[in-house]
């Protein structure tokens, strides 16, 4: 009778100490979302004009890709360069070969950007950040902030699995609404960043890390009293083209963050903490849920915990309906994209999952496809729609009167 108590006490321990957990982070969440994001404006006065931005454009050597990125640039950056790890021929920009001689504490992609950082030239104001597969759209300018993000929304590549992942991780994202508010914006994304020449100077790049955007801005955050920006042009990216592919890019993004939390200061440690465990093991959420009505009695205030479990169940539906908003989905899909939600969730979460359980230590990069491949795969796309666009207007002028009869299509 003992040894059963002893279990049940136990037992009841760790399902209030899982829920506690994850109960702070989607709460923190909720608190970043609609409470600091207070004082955020979707139009912020563009101080600096395109003549005061330098493109750097990173990639290894696709070819095909970087022109149709180079391509969407609008004409008004005139400065653009390419930052490749192969000797490649793009219109429009000057292409800088990173030498094989080049030897820095940083590896990879880190590496290109911190040679970059001491050869390139540049006398612009700020250098602006995108990766090889990255197509700007309305951009005019820049507000005044020594960081400035940009909103992402990746486009369908041809696996539904990861674009639907992709819709559920960018209505998560609307909690960088709330990052102006932080000494320590909690993450960066380095497909569409612009940061002041100066301090990127001052910082650099020359640190052993496979997440350099994010390392960037919290070593940043440290030196500076830096200010944030987020400017919600929605920049395209690619959805990774398979679920390979996505678990490593998971995986990648969890072991560089959790190997440089080092960098946040003890008081963004339990948020930090509680985040990763959060998103690793998000898919037994429903599991603290269904415990609560199976083994009632097991915990003290099973009412109650009940109520919490459910309700954080719900807010991994609030993050997939967010995302469906933020793509302008037409509200006739949005019950198909919710009941596939828990679906997003477990595959989400696997990389995530993998990266904490077997930390991996080198940068790989995402695959990517090209723009006769995107726009064969998205039935709203004419033919060379994406190789015409030029960052004046939103790609595939999305609107929400519009009835997409695909449900994976933009």
């Amino acid at each position: 009778m003992v040894e059963f108590v002893s279990a049940q006490v136990l037992l009841s321990i760790l399902l209030w100490a899982a829920l506690v957990v994850y109960g702070f982070s989607s709460l923190w969440w909720i608190i970043e979302t609609f409470v600091l994001s207070h004082g955020w404006k979707p139009d912020s006065t563009e101080v600096w004009g395109l003549d005061d931005i330098q493109v750097r454009i990173l990639t290894i050597d696709a070819e095909p890709v970087v022109q149709q990125t180079v391509n969407a640039i609008p004409d008004g950056l005139t400065d653009v360069r390419v930052i490749a790890e192969a000797d490649i021929a793009i219109d429009g920009a000057t292409v800088h070969v990173v030498p094989d001689e080049f030897i820095c504490d940083a590896t990879n992609k880190g590496r290109a950007v911190e040679w970059a950082r001491r050869n390139v030239a540049c006398d612009e104001e700020y250098v602006l950040y995108l990766d090889e597969d990255t197509l700007v759209t309305d951009f005019t300018g820049l507000p005044d902030a020594d960081f400035i993000q940009f909103t992402e929304k990746p486009i369908y590549t041809g696996s539904r699995l990861t674009y639907l992942c992709e819709v559920f991780r960018t209505g998560y994202q609307f909690e960088q609404l709330g990052f102006h508010r932080l000494s320590y914006p909690l993450y960066a994304w380095g497909g569409g960043f612009a940061i002041r020449h100066e301090i990127e100077q001052e910082i650099g790049w020359d640190v052993a890390t496979i997440t350099e955007d994010t390392n960037l801005i919290w070593r940043a955050a440290k030196e500076y009293d830096l200010t944030y920006q987020l400017v919600d042009l929605r920049f395209r990216n690619q959805a990774p083209p398979s679920v390979k592919s996505m678990l490593k890019q998971r995986r990648r993004w969890m072991s560089g963050t959790v190997k440089d939390d080092y960098l946040l200061p003890l008081l963004y440690r339990p948020l930090y903490f509680t985040r990763i465990i959060a998103w690793a093991f998000s898919p037994f959420v429903p599991l603290l849920a269904i415990a609560s009505y199976l083994l009632p009695g097991t915990a003290p205030g099973v009412e109650l915990y009940s109520l919490i479990s459910t309700a954080l169940l719900g807010i991994l539906f609030v993050y997939m309906f967010l995302g469906v908003i933020a793509y302008r989905k037409h509200p006739i899909l949005w019950p198909i994209f919710l009941l596939l939600t828990p679906l997003a969730v477990v595959l989400h979460a696997v990389g995530a999952l993998w990266g904490v359980v077997r930390p991996v230590e080198e940068f790989e990069v995402t695959e990517k496809v090209t723009a006769e491949t995107i726009e064969e795969v998205n039935q709203s796309l004419e033919e060379g729609e994406i190789q015409n666009h030029d960052g004046t207007e939103r790609l595939l002028r999305e609107s929400s009167d519009a009835y997409e009869t695909h449900i994976f299509d933009d």
